[in-house]
């Protein structure tokens, strides 16, 4: 009796063994990497979520039923306190471009801090300088001729801490060049969290009971969820109505993002921003790029997201790729706009400061060197066609969309009548994390899948990856 037990544990070990050998065969396997992390000797994951709960804010939110302790980062590649390593397809929401830990974008950071972390924009110091005038070098022509027709040299750039700050300093601006106080922006649009930025964002996810004046929204040119298609005429007809019935016939101006990147990567239809830029200048506006998430290569076929429209914006708001990591942000425009801020004084203590814009001017130098906006390209556009092959596969995924390695995969329930799969999207992330692969997913019903991975991602990593998630979906 006791022998015929003794057989039957083993048998079960045997078969738990054969399943945990099949589950790993099946399994698809990670690219390889050299690096080796070092020794984790800090708090446990459970410890930290102890602390977070008791000493941070409530609205924080974490991916995963188990939330991860993510304590190091190389590349495309994330580690945890255990030391496995994970692949990035999020990069930190689109702001990792050069890859975690970049050692030439690490070295000018330390060498600055070295030399200088801090002091303040009243003395002079070389390295906000250098920063400005590359960071101006990678502005359309159109726009810095712009600046030359009025006899003023190139663009101008102004330092801000965050995307957030960015935006707001760019409405204010809009507001006072024009005279006028409203701006339009689109439905679906994220655009920050302060007093400005959070009125001309329009999601209702993002937006507290407070004041927030003078915004209008026009209905997104959103072709897959959009009322009217792919109809750029349409959509435009809109925003000459919110002028010509929502305001005195003059605006400040028209805030847009080139791809809606917390909204879902959500591509405009084509031919719109052209006719929306028409229509704002002749009531009096100005056009304002917001290139938080889309711009620095992250499109790949180009260096910002409007160009890819075919638009030259009046201003330009940047964060999230431009320091890799850093808290940086930045708003270029003409300097006959820029001049708007000597009525008063403006200031602003931390942004620019040396060590923000050594990093930053490392980003750019490791960007052009190592060819990031073309692998963006490249490696981007395989990946999109790879994951078009999976929605012939899959039922599940109603749309695949973007550019580069802004991408977006929108999982529903029913095509035809296009039900977010909110629920479906959260078990997949858990099978795709447990395999190995980290990526984002937003939209206004949290059904997007967002990857945003870093510019150095490679074709291994997105075979890989699209393995994982055919994997993960097939589970549902």
């Amino acid at each position: 009796m006791m022998q015929q037990g003794v057989r039957n544990v083993v048998r079960r070990f045997s078969r738990l063994a054969a399943a945990a050998e099949t589950a790993a065969a099946a399994a698809p396997r990670m690219p390889a990497s050299d690096h080796v992390p070092l020794p984790y000797d800090g708090p446990s994951a459970a410890e930290i979520a102890r602390k977070r709960a008791e000493f941070l804010s409530p609205s924080l939110f974490h991916f995963y039923s188990k939330p991860l302790n993510i304590v190091e980062g190389k590349m495309q590649y994330l580690y945890d306190e255990q030391g496995r390593r994970y692949l990035d397809a999020f990069a930190g929401i689109a702001t990792v471009c050069c890859g975690h830990s970049h050692p030439e974008i690490l070295d000018a950071i330390t060498a600055q801090a070295r030399r200088l972390q801090h002091s303040t924009v009243l003395y002079l110091n070389h390295a906000i300088a250098d920063f400005a005038e590359a960071l101006a070098s990678k502005l359309p022509g159109d726009l810095k001729a712009r600046a030359a027709l009025a006899h003023y040299g190139c663009c101008i750039v102004f330092f801000t801490n965050s995307g957030t700050e960015a935006n707001e300093l760019a409405i204010l601006m809009a507001r006072l060049y024009t005279g006028s106080h409203d701006i339009i922006s689109l439905r679906n649009s994220y655009h920050g969290n302060a007093a400005g930025t959070m009125g001309a964002t329009a999601q209702k996810n993002w937006k507290f009971n407070v004041v927030q004046s003078g915004v209008h929204h026009a209905v997104n040119p959103d072709p897959y969820r959009g009322a009217f298609g792919a109809d750029a005429d349409k959509y435009v007809r809109d925003v000459q109505e919110i002028v010509e019935f929502g305001t005195t016939g003059h605006v400040a101006g028209f805030i847009s993002e080139a791809i809606q990147g917390v909204g879902g990567i959500v591509e405009l239809s084509p031919g719109y921003l052209p006719l929306a830029y028409e229509t704002v200048r002749k009531a009096g506006g100005l056009c304002i790029a917001d290139e938080v998430q889309a711009g620095f290569a992250r499109v790949g076929s180009h260096f910002w997201g409007f160009e890819t429209h075919g638009v030259v914006p009046d201003i330009v708001t940047m964060a999230k790729g431009i320091g890799n990591g850093i808290p940086l942000g930045a708003v270029v425009t003409t300097p006959e706009i820029a001049r708007v801020l000597t009525r008063r004084c403006y200031f602003n203590t931390f942004g620019g400061n040396p060590l923000c814009t050594a990093g930053g001017l490392a980003v750019l130098r490791v960007l052009h060197k190592e060819r990031l906006q073309e692998n963006a390209f490249v490696v981007g556009s395989y990946l999109k066609d790879r994951l078009r092959g999976l929605q012939e596969k899959h039922d599940i995924i109603g749309d695949v969309r973007g550019t580069g390695f802004m991408l977006g995969v929108e999982l529903v329930t029913d095509r035809q009548l296009k039900t977010p799969a909110r629920d479906e999207i959260c078990r997949a992330m858990e099978h795709m994390k447990d395999m190995g692969v980290l990526v984002g997913k937003g939209g206004f019903y949290g059904n997007v899948f967002r990857i945003t991975p870093p510019l150095c991602f490679t074709k291994e990593d997105a075979d890989f990856f699209v393995e994982v998630m055919d994997i993960a979906l097939s589970k549902l």
